[in-house]
């Protein structure tokens, strides 16, 4: 009987590791289609937005080339380097410039390798950084970088930090951020809303993270205003990563909570709209 247990527990310590080991390898090697949900336009396809706006190629460092929209206001007071959040292309994203055209800024935005129009796919966490200083290059060759706003939403965010970091932008705004890659999944899988992730929950992860989006040691860079917009009911990236963010916070940095609004629809908010405007006046 003693045998029979030890056997059935050698068994259930096997299959479990087995189980495991299948889980780490699935999760390093699917790690973009977690991350990353593009949406591909046609070359030849083309826009239809109200405000004017033309469309910008851009030749990254390996001659991948990125598609980009230049929104323009009637009257530009600078200029506001939209970056988008994981899933989608410019053609739903563009929707939003008008928010901000309205406001008098014109609104570059940036489709990643990939999405939309641009080439390639996104292989490794430098190579996309790299992509988005080279779109800020350009932006820097139109616009002085006092009328440079940075904005990112959601994966966008941690990108806007990052190019944030290692320039000198007026300002940078974020929507919906996340403190960093490890913690927000860590979270998410605590949350029990993915099943197949489950088995990780008793095992370390972060060193299968082939992306970290370090979000909090970014803004620590920035010397910038912050401005960081969350909403309080937010089940994608919880308004708890804003909290942490808030931590390494300079004095007039700000966290300005949305009640009542969840991830996405954050420009259309009424409040969002009432702050930004306060915020695009200092």
């Amino acid at each position: 009987m003693k045998k029979n247990g030890l056997k059935i527990l050698k068994v259930f310590g096997i299959t479990a590791i087995f189980l495991y080991t299948i889980a780490c390898a699935l999760f390093y090697t699917n790690q973009e289609r977690l991350l990353f949900f593009p949406t591909k336009v046609a070359a030849q396809h083309q826009f239809d937005f109200e405000e004017p706006f033309q469309e910008i190629d851009i030749t990254a460092s390996d001659d991948v080339v990125l598609n980009n929209i230049l929104f323009k206001s009637d009257s530009s007071k600078g200029v506001i380097l939209y970056l988008h959040g994981s899933g989608g292309s410019l053609k739903e994203w563009g929707n939003a410039a008008s928010v901000y055209t309205n406001l008098s800024y014109d609104v570059f935005m940036t489709d990643y390798r990939g999405y939309g129009k641009s080439e390639g796919s996104i292989s490794n966490e430098d190579q996309i950084h790299e992509d988005i200083q080279v779109v800020y290059n350009e932006v820097k060759k139109r616009y002085s970088e006092d009328k440079i706003i940075v904005l990112g939403y959601s994966l966008g965010s941690t990108l806007a930090a990052k190019v944030a970091s290692r320039n000198n932008p007026g300002k940078l705004i974020l929507q919906a951020p996340f403190y960093n890659c490890p913690y927000s999944l860590n979270h998410y899988i605590k949350s029990g809303k993915s099943p197949a992730l489950s088995l990780l929950r008793i095992f370390p992860i972060s060193p299968l993270l082939k992306y970290k989006f370090r979000t909090d040691e970014f803004i620590q860079d920035c010397k910038m205003p912050i401005v960081i917009f969350h909403g309080a009911n937010d089940n994608i990236i919880h308004y708890g990563s804003s909290l942490k963010l808030q931590e390494h916070f300079k004095p007039n940095d700000r966290l300005i909570k949305l009640m009542g609004q969840g991830h996405t629809g954050i420009t259309k908010n009424q409040d969002y709209l009432i702050e930004l405007k306060e915020v695009l006046k200092r």
